[in-house]
């Protein structure tokens, strides 16, 4: 099967992109991680662009990490979808929906777009928790590192933030997979290590659950965005700082994300 696809990414944070709405293109699991390799195609997310619904004019997509599993939520991957679907149609508005969730997205300029992410989930069931336990003060021993004060909350899919002094004196290739893992979290994590620069500045490390070490990660910067404003460490417009740039999250009993996305890129794919 030859088909084409689109390599695009936010902030580093890259996906490949299938268009299955005129064509169906089969790919199972293990292709998915074949794929994901960075000796080969290599990303962080495989999303593929289901059908459209005329009436509603909502874009169906699914979303998989590059470990093969299905996921819910993938913010800066919905923001390259938008800024595909918005140049398509020579739109400034579209309309995503996940699995879970519908996301309204607006092309604010040629490479800058502007996503609702709905509201965040607080309750140990949702996030989810394997325990009834408080979700605002979570403290986790491993690998012989006491980590305090986690914060668990789900943007869409679950999440843990952990602030401290020096977000990259942790060694996350180690103790992500270890936390992401961690019995506490049976649908596994995202966990993100943050530090405040300033009141609206703050410099975060993510690993990714399913994917690993990333440059960027959205729902990781929604989920640090809340949390931030949560323990009053910043208001209700948040820059979240990334390696290569940052996402601005505004807060406010729901969560948008403003941010750069990259050219469309089309590449030709053989299975």
């Amino acid at each position: 099967m030859n088909f084409k696809a689109y390599k695009m990414d936010g902030l580093g944070n890259d996906f490949l992109i299938i268009d299955r709405r005129k064509k169906p293109i089969s790919i199972n699991k293990e292709k998915i991680i074949e794929l994901g390799k960075r000796d080969n195609i290599g990303f962080d997310q495989m999303i593929f662009i289901e059908r459209d619904e005329g009436i509603s004019g909502q874009t169906y997509i699914t979303i998989f990490n590059s470990d093969g599993d299905e996921v819910s939520a993938c913010g800066n991957g919905s923001r390259c979808v938008a800024k595909i679907l918005c140049d398509e149609k020579k739109i400034e508005h579209a309309v995503i929906m996940t699995s879970n969730r519908i996301l309204k997205a607006q092309k604010i300029s040629e490479y800058n777009i502007k996503i609702a992410m709905g509201e965040p989930f607080f309750d140990w069931k949702s996030i989810p928790l394997s325990e009834n336990i408080d979700h605002k003060n979570i403290n986790l021993k491993i690998d012989g590192i006491e980590l305090v004060e986690g914060y668990a909350l789900n943007v869409g899919n679950p999440h843990i933030v952990f602030f401290v002094e020096d977000c990259f004196k942790y060694d996350l290739k180690k103790i992500g997979p270890l936390i992401e893992n961690h019995r506490l979290f049976p649908e596994k994590t995202n966990v993100t290590f943050a530090h405040v620069k300033s009141k609206n500045n703050i410099l975060v490390n993510v690993w990714e659950r399913g994917a690993g070490l990333t440059k960027a990660c959205g729902t990781a910067a929604c989920a640090t965005g809340v949390v931030a404003f949560k323990k009053n460490f910043a208001g209700k417009k948040t820059n979240i700082h990334f390696k290569e740039g940052f996402l601005n999250i505004q807060y406010d009993g729901a969560i948008s994300m403003t941010g750069p996305v990259s050219k469309i890129n089309e590449i030709q794919i053989k299975l």
